[in-house]
């Protein structure tokens, strides 16, 4: 049997968030451009690109050190590349992040084909294994079905009452380990809206890596907030500390938690609509504690991945040997995740080693080599995961992205179907950019410079000479001088 809705690897492909990685700022701060983006992320990139592809004059603004947003590759900590942020592309085939891949130099590889369940010390039995994916299947139609109704409900509302000792399991798998929020916190309507995410793929070098060397021939200023955008139309405009960019359009990408933070100023104020819509589709919680292992003590294959019968929310989701590695990551999320992340490094990394030495003995802590954690809910540029539509939330997403005069907001809180991913955040770029353009028009040719007109040719009229005066001493006609 096998599952029926991008359940089980949605988070692994979904936009969870990481700290910044210094880089060096790509563009001066001009006075005046066509468009200006604010933000880096996969929705900044791609209006870039295509304002770019146009033939207008545009500037990307990055708060942040580097760019990519939610996508971040680490490839000097561990053994493998480790995608901090978001790891899989869904629908490779279709997917128009990952059909640029090849173009700057990135190879996309199929992701892991399933997953382990682990019961206690032992793997899950065949039959156990069916069982669970028999009520994962169930438990995901019965959400399907309850968005079709005429009131939206929460998720949790909608699930079968009978799914018995796998029922925190599946919480956990279609709650915070697909979107980072508790099921009930979120929109069965919206769930259900989101076409199906079966087919997902990885980049070798990393995600985030194939993100920045998007972001590479663009005008980019990085560590650069935006502190105000004005958009009254005849004053449009970003300020940041470094100074003050002119524009004709705004595009702006930020998370819907930054947004709604104030910690952009806008003039004038943006309409309660958008902020309300951005307030209901806040940010979820998931981060990941990184574990190098020294060999392979756990067991598993490569980029294996591993949940377990859990009790209840205080539970995980392992990715192991990435690459080939001895690199491991402990994912955490919804409201448990966020809680241990308020807690600090250490006490995220106590819990990965407490939660793997119950699933495989307390002596796999001492084959620990290396560890980072990721702490997105703290980072101030961000603030959170991916976005998740409150129940009755769903028609907040076509809400935040309706254009504010010469002020369009993108980012995958905007997208109505592929939400949480880098395709639905790309997609949104692109369609900002479209209707920037629109409203900027055709680029004017400049008008090349017309031949200067011919004289009509005139009878020459044969004149009487002057008689010739007489040579000075120098040897030159005097009527000369």
């Amino acid at each position: 049997m096998t599952m029926s809705r991008r359940r089980f690897l949605t988070a692994s492909a979904g936009l969870t968030l990481l700290p910044a990685f210094a880089t060096r700022a790509s563009a001066a701060l001009p006075r005046e451009v066509d468009v200006v983006v604010v933000g880096a992320g996969a929705a900044g990139i791609a209006a870039a690109r295509r304002i770019v592809a146009a033939g207008r004059k545009v500037l990307v603004v990055e708060a942040a050190a580097r760019p990519g947003g939610r996508c971040v590759t680490d490839t000097d900590s561990f053994a493998a590349p480790f995608d901090r942020g978001a790891r899989f592309l869904y629908n490779p085939d279709t997917n128009p992040v990952a059909r640029q891949a090849r173009s700057v130099g990135i190879d996309i590889v199929p992701a892991p084909p399933g997953q382990r369940i682990r019961i206690g010390r032992r793997n899950a039995r065949a039959r156990e294994t069916e069982d669970y994916l028999a009520t994962l299947v169930r438990a995901s139609r019965a959400i399907d079905e309850a968005g079709r109704g005429k009131v939206d409900v929460a998720c949790a509302a909608a699930l079968p009452k009978d799914l018995g000792e796998w029922g925190p399991t599946i919480d956990f798998v279609l709650g915070p380990y697909a979107s980072g929020t508790d099921l009930k916190d979120l929109s069965a309507l919206d769930e259900s809206r989101a076409p199906d995410r079966n087919v997902l793929a990885g980049a070798r070098q990393g995600l985030g890596t194939l993100l920045a060397r998007l972001a590479a021939p663009l005008p980019l200023l990085t560590s650069t907030p935006v502190s105000r955008i004005v958009w009254n139309g005849r004053d449009t405009g970003v300020e940041t500390a470094a100074g003050r960019v002119a524009a004709k359009a705004v595009i702006l990408t930020v998370s819907t938690n930054v947004l709604g933070s104030g910690a952009i100023k806008f003039s004038p104020e943006l309409p309660k609509r958008q902020l309300d819509a951005a307030g209901k589709l806040g940010l979820g919680s998931t981060d990941r504690i990184a574990l190098q292992f020294k060999g392979n003590p756990l067991g598993l294959s490569r980029d294996e991945l591993l949940i377990e019968q859990s009790s209840g929310p205080r539970t995980a989701a392992l990715y192991a040997n990435i690459a080939g590695s001895s690199l491991c990551t402990v994912d955490v999320a919804g409201g448990f995740g966020r809680e241990l992340s308020a807690q600090g490094d250490a006490a995220m990394q106590a819990f990965a080693l407490e939660w793997l030495g119950k699933l495989f003995g307390s002596e796999i802590t001492k084959a620990v080599e290396r560890q980072a954690v990721t702490r997105w809910n703290a980072n101030p540029y961000v603030l959170g995961a991916m976005s998740a539509a409150a129940p009755g939330a769903q028609p907040m997403r076509k809400v935040l992205g309706e254009p504010l005069g010469n002020l369009l907001i993108a980012g995958e809180a905007t997208s109505e179907d592929f939400w949480g991913t880098v395709q639905g955040a790309w997609d949104s770029g692109e369609r900002a950019a479209d209707i920037a353009l629109k409203r900027l028009g055709p680029v004017k040719e400049p008008e090349a410079e017309k031949p200067a007109r011919k004289q009509p040719k005139q009878r020459r009229e044969r004149k009487r000479q002057p008689e010739r005066p007489p040579a000075t001493a120098s040897g030159t006609p005097s009527w000369w001088r």
